[in-house]
């Protein structure tokens, strides 16, 4: 008797990205079993900037309203110095013909994931288990074997025709296709907090990039459990100091007050420590496995493009895969995937985020004053802002993906 390999896609990852995939999958008609490391839904707060395109994506999903219940919607953003000074600012209503989100969405991945289960929860097609971590698979002429260990460390094992990769940077899946994750990692780790405070108060809008050549940051106004301001900094550390150097509070308040200014003490919520890289794979589509989101490329957090662009890969490839899973295509259909998101992200969000952090961080004194005024000019000319806003936001990068076969 043959292997039985279980009639469903397996995706691997429980985060807003693998959701995603499973999501729009099982609305397509396509079976799912998602499968998470952790025992419970994820808890870290970093992923929390959302785009028109993508907004679109969460609409068509028909979970952007309840979304929007509990995030804030984001119309002007700042380029600053750190003196306070405003660089620029740039007001997304001017995409409202390009767009029906002429703005940006705010809303921390921990909010959007219960949102998501309880829209699988739903769906007869879908099933998660969480505290399942995968250690390999076996690729089969008609499908795969996942294999895995629960939380107690009993072995494992599942079956399905495709398998979808959506497990992070680390991913599991990635590493057991062999599959390069090509690119570097910067010489800095990138401290992340959240404050109690209002930095309104000291004139900061929703979203801002603060420039400056070693203490750069970028600072977004979140909101928490009970609707109170719950702001984030983000900002670099010094490559020589230690974590437990960075993350003294001591430490942490001169950096936040050196950022706010007019400030004197901070409430941190939060704070957290990460390394930050640009990677792609060398390929998101190997055989019956594909790759999602940070699995498949990850990027410096200026732009807020990382989980943008996965919850665009997740859409993609479910149309695509939903495709070929009931016959209407080949599987030649799933090497445009890989075509279309792997140039994305290459030409766009690789290129794009280093081109913020560099903006951010210029340290060539006539360089710097000439990008910022180029930067104010822009903002203050319509024709100039669209423009700009049609790339920052990720639009002009959708449109190019479709036209890619």
């Amino acid at each position: 008797m043959g292997l039985q390999i279980e009639n469903r896609t397996i995706v691997v990852g429980g985060g807003p990205v693998g959701l995603i995939t499973a999501l729009a999958l099982v609305r397509k008609g396509v079976p799912v079993l998602v499968l998470e490391a952790e025992t419970k839904p994820i808890q870290d707060p970093r992923g929390a900037a959302f785009h028109p395109p993508t907004l679109e994506v969460l609409e068509g999903l028909g979970v952007l309203d309840d979304l929007m219940a509990i995030g804030l919607k984001i119309p002007v953003w700042q380029i600053r110095n750190r003196d306070g000074g405003i660089i620029a600012e740039f007001d997304l209503g001017i995409l409202k013909d390009h767009t029906a989100y002429p703005y940006r969405f705010h809303l921390g991945q921990q909010k959007v994931v219960p949102i998501l289960l309880a829209a699988l929860a739903r769906e007869p097609l879908a099933q998660v288990r969480f505290g399942v971590r995968v250690t390999g698979y076996a690729e089969h002429q008609d499908g795969v074997v996942v294999t895995c260990e629960d939380d107690a460390g009993a072995a494992g094992e599942f079956s399905g025709r495709w398998l979808v990769g959506a497990d992070g940077a680390r991913s599991a899946v990635r590493k057991a296709a062999e599959i390069e994750f090509e690119g570097f990692t910067w010489p800095e780790r990138f401290v992340v907090t959240n404050l109690a405070d209002d930095l309104g108060a000291y004139g900061f809008a929703f979203t801002n990039y603060v420039t400056d050549p070693d203490r750069w940051a970028v600072v977004l106004r979140l909101e928490d459990e009970q609707g109170a301001p719950n702001w984030r900094v983000t900002y670099p550390t010094d490559p020589g100091l230690t974590d437990e150097q960075v993350l003294d509070p001591a430490s942490v308040q001169e950096r936040l007050v050196d950022v706010i200014s007019g400030a004197e003490t901070l409430h941190v919520r939060y704070c957290g420590i990460y390394r930050v890289h640009q990677r792609v794979a060398a390929q998101f589509r190997k055989g019956r496995v594909m790759l999602v989101g940070d699995a498949a490329h990850i990027n410096n957090p200026l732009g807020g493009f990382g989980l943008n662009s996965g919850v665009q890969d997740a859409a993609n490839l479910a149309e695509k895969l939903a495709e070929v899973w009931h016959g209407r295509a080949d599987d030649g259909l799933l090497d445009r995937y890989d075509r279309q998101r792997r140039t994305s992200n290459i030409e766009f969000v690789q290129k794009a985020s280093i081109r913020n952090k560099k903006m951010v961080e210029e340290r060539d004194p006539e360089v710097r004053q000439k990008s910022q005024a180029e930067l104010g000019a822009i903002a203050r000319d319509p024709v100039r802002a669209l423009g700009h806003l049609l790339e920052s936001s990720m639009i002009n990068s959708a449109r190019s993906v479709a036209a890619i076969e």
